[in-house]
């Protein structure tokens, strides 16, 4: 999840449709016991749409009775996480005394600012009796001036975020607006991240609002402009058009964007920032303890070699 740095995807490829900048295909790897994610952000073509540097698919996994996911406490400094479950539940924990699980449906949403720590483990309830896991971790790059802000974290419950119904279209505004709903999450920027279901044959409609704008495409197929990504792809789109999406199949997938970034990030590990020598200052910090601890957690990721 949030912490595996070795897996590249693949670089974008152009694609055909007049609307669509690029594909990425993430690759796949497994974190242990059959659990998969799949990296679509940052890759070698494009390190970033918007504000958001980074996106994971988690899943789907099914995980049997007695196995889960157990994310050691690690850091972030720089960026906001974004968690989003499809399936599953997963127990959140952090520096600042936070705890609370996330199912699906929910938000939660860590500013990391200056500095905090936190784990993502599977709840021993969920444990117990397993189940499937699957969603999307994405990772949003502060504005500079926000980059040393306090930490804090956020949860939004499910009925907490708009969701518009129409036609075969289901949308969870989860942050920014469209389709005349607005989420009420808080952002640093122009940020828009949409949850789509379409039934086979359905269309949704994509405004040019944003700068940049990617979809991901979860599961089954969509079609835009004539061209059909299938599941396992960010599709990037080009600014200042708006477009159709159709779905060929039952489809599942997410909007994401918004302003382009107040200059280049760089990204080491679970550290984002504008200044290299901000990162090597978070560096010597996790080695040196100098980061808060998460309540009730005696493990650590260590800080790579």
């Amino acid at each position: 999840m949030s912490t595996l740095q070795d897996i590249d995807p693949q670089s974008g490829d152009p694609a055909s449709c007049d609307a669509v900048d690029m594909v990425i295909v993430p690759r796949a790897h497994d974190i242990g016991d059959g659990f998969f994610v799949r990296r679509a952000l940052p890759a070698a073509g494009r390190r970033m749409v918007g504000p958001f540097i980074f996106l994971d698919q988690m899943g789907p996994a099914l995980l049997p009775p007695g196995k889960g996911i157990d994310v050691r406490p690690h850091p972030h400094i720089g960026l906001a996480t974004v968690t989003y479950l499809y399936e599953g539940e997963i127990m959140h924990r952090d520096s600042l005394g936070s705890a609370l699980p996330i199912r699906p449906g929910a938000l939660n949403w860590m500013t990391a600012g200056s500095g905090i720590a936190h784990s993502e483990r599977s709840g021993a309830d969920w444990r117990a009796h397993g189940g499937t896991l699957s969603g999307l971790q994405l990772w949003v790059a502060l504005p500079q001036a926000f980059e040393e802000t306090a930490p804090t974290f956020d949860h939004y419950d499910a009925g907490q975020l708009p969701v518009v119904r129409d036609k075969g279209v289901e949308a969870r505004i989860i942050a920014g607006s469209t389709l005349g709903a607005r989420s009420p999450v808080k952002t640093f920027g122009d940020t828009i991240f949409v949850d789509f279901t379409l039934a086979a044959g359905a269309s949704a409609p994509v405004d040019a609002a944003s700068e940049e704008r990617a979809i991901y495409v979860f599961s089954g197929a969509i079609e835009i402009g004539g061209e059909v990504f299938e599941a396992g792809r960010l599709v990037v789109l080009k600014p200042g058009a708006s477009l159709k999406i159709s779905a060929t199949a039952p489809a599942r997938f997410a909007l994401i964007g918004g302003e382009t970034a107040d200059g280049p990030r760089y990204i080491w590990w679970n550290f984002v920032s504008a200044r290299k020598e901000r990162i090597e200052q978070a560096k010597a910090d996790w080695a040196a303890g100098r980061f808060a601890s998460v309540p009730g957690e005696t493990e650590f990721i260590p800080l790579p070699g």
